[in-house]
């Protein structure tokens, strides 16, 4: 089972307690979904929980599972739908509970999440601008800035932070959900970290025998045109523990010397073969 559909079947089995948050879930689902594509959908969950809202709300009882004419009247206005049955009136969402439950309702009838595993996405399809401009407002309730484009005729409103979609989840009342999607941002962090730290220590040993190698070039062609006994005794010494250990960083090289001298008094001897060799080639 996809992450989205783990959230949706999560979703499906909250209920609102209050009448007017129940009446919000529906608006979200029917405006978002449509009266039409809910007669006609083969989404027997999402159906299931219209009707079962539509029980509590208007008792027309549980044997109802489509809307005749009655039921549709008395739905249209219940939610104050527009004559498009696409839009509702704001009063329907003045408290903030009722802003919850409509995002709950537009997210079931219209909304997916992609595998967290692979990448954060969350979005809600919706029909024109205005539904969009309603879902956005409602999110930013919460402190959730959600975006919109356009794609294929139809307004996306989307969330790209991983951070964001959790809040979302929250808002929506998806606690599990919540807890899977934290976990899996967590061991990706982790990994994210682990990552940089082996890169950035790969880099550094990169750059510590590539330093060596030239270090190592230099001093031979010193003492195949001059000779190493040619030089002043430090940077004899130095050119020797050099070629004795190859693969030793700059700080612990200096260690070999009597007395021994820091990482800055080795660079700064090495620098002077490096001129040497420089002036020979």
């Amino acid at each position: 089972m996809s992450f989205s559909k783990k959230v949706k079947e999560e979703l499906f089995k909250v209920i609102p307690k209050s009448r007017h948050c129940m009446v919000a879930e529906l608006a979200g689902i029917i405006t978002l979904h449509g009266i039409d594509s809910l007669e006609h959908d083969s989404n027997d969950v999402l159906n299931r929980k219209v009707f079962t809202l539509l029980n509590k709300t208007l008792n027309i009882g549980k044997d109802v599972t489509a809307f005749n004419g009655d039921v549709l009247f008395e739905t249209r206005k219940m939610l104050k739908l527009s004559d498009d049955n696409t839009s509702v009136d704001e009063l329907v969402l003045q408290q903030p509970c009722c802003k919850r439950a409509f995002i709950r309702g537009a997210f079931l009838a219209a909304g997916s999440i992609t595998d967290p595993n692979k990448g954060y996405h969350f979005e809600i399809v919706c029909f024109n601008d205005k539904q969009a401009d309603l879902i956005i407002r409602a999110m930013s309730a919460f402190y959730v800035e959600a975006k919109q484009v356009e794609r294929n005729g139809k307004i996306v409103v989307y969330l790209k932070e991983g951070a964001q979609i959790v809040e979302a989840l929250r808002i929506m009342e998806a606690a599990h959900s919540v807890m899977e999607l934290e976990n899996i941002r967590i061991v990706k962090e982790v990994r994210g970290t682990i990552n940089r730290k082996v890169n950035c220590e790969t880099a550094n040993i990169s750059k510590t025998v590539s330093a060596a190698v030239r270090q190592i070039e230099d001093i031979k062609l010193i003492d195949e045109k001059l000779g190493l006994d040619t030089l002043p005794v430090q940077l004899q010494e130095i050119a020797q523990i050099r070629l004795d250990y190859p693969d030793t960083p700059l700080g612990d090289l200096g260690q070999y010397l009597d007395p021994p001298i820091g990482k800055s008094g080795v660079n700064h001897r090495l620098k002077k073969l490096a001129a040497i060799a420089r002036e020979l080639r």
